[in-house]
């Protein structure tokens, strides 16, 4: 396994997949990092459907606009993970919110989304985090009940084409000292 430094460095959004599957061990694995992710007092308040269906992965895409740039990948990817949120767990004490946020579901799932990027990464996976899309006709399609929304896809699997590094910023264009 790679150091952590070099796997963050090197983790690319992938949209072109092979159609080699994901062996059952690999995403176990995915599954362990996502379970040992940090959340709000411990309420791992994600549920993850990993979709390998291609009827239900079709119905997914439909969700996608197609001038989304990880439309294709939907079908492509030989897995789709869908994370949902458990609303009203995460950010909350005794049934009230506990933060000017509100319900913190969306830092659970954005620390949960990573660990499974950057584990898929490190054993030579490809992963796309796809947000723009109608999530209630995903919710539709993965039959999720009252209290749960889906809040990401991640296409997953093999990749065909890794693009270049984007431009990052240098670390003085975001770093401030003690104040802003």
């Amino acid at each position: 396994m790679e150091d952590l430094m070099t796997i963050i460095k090197q983790r690319r959004s992938i949209r072109n997949y092979s159609d080699k599957e994901v062996p059952d061990e690999i995403l176990q694995t995915l599954l362990e990092a996502a379970q040992c992710t940090q959340s709000w007092a411990n309420t791992q308040c994600w549920e993850i459907v990993a979709v390998k269906d291609p009827k239900i992965k079709e119905q997914i895409q439909q969700a996608v606009p197609a001038s989304n740039p990880a439309f294709k990948s939907i079908l492509s990817a030989p897995v789709v993970l869908a994370l949902c949120a458990k609303l009203g767990t995460s950010g909350y004490y005794k049934g009230m919110v506990t933060t000017k946020f509100g319900d913190w579901f969306m830092f659970d799932l954005g620390l949960v989304t990573q660990s499974l990027c950057l584990t898929a990464h490190s054993m030579g996976l490809g992963t796309v985090v796809v947000g723009l899309y109608e999530q209630d006709k995903v919710n539709a399609a993965l039959n999720l009940p009252e209290g749960m929304d889906n809040v990401v896809l991640i296409p997953l699997g093999y990749p065909t084409k890794i693009p270049k590094a984007p431009k990052r910023k240098d670390v003085g264009e975001f770093l401030h000292h003690d104040t802003f």
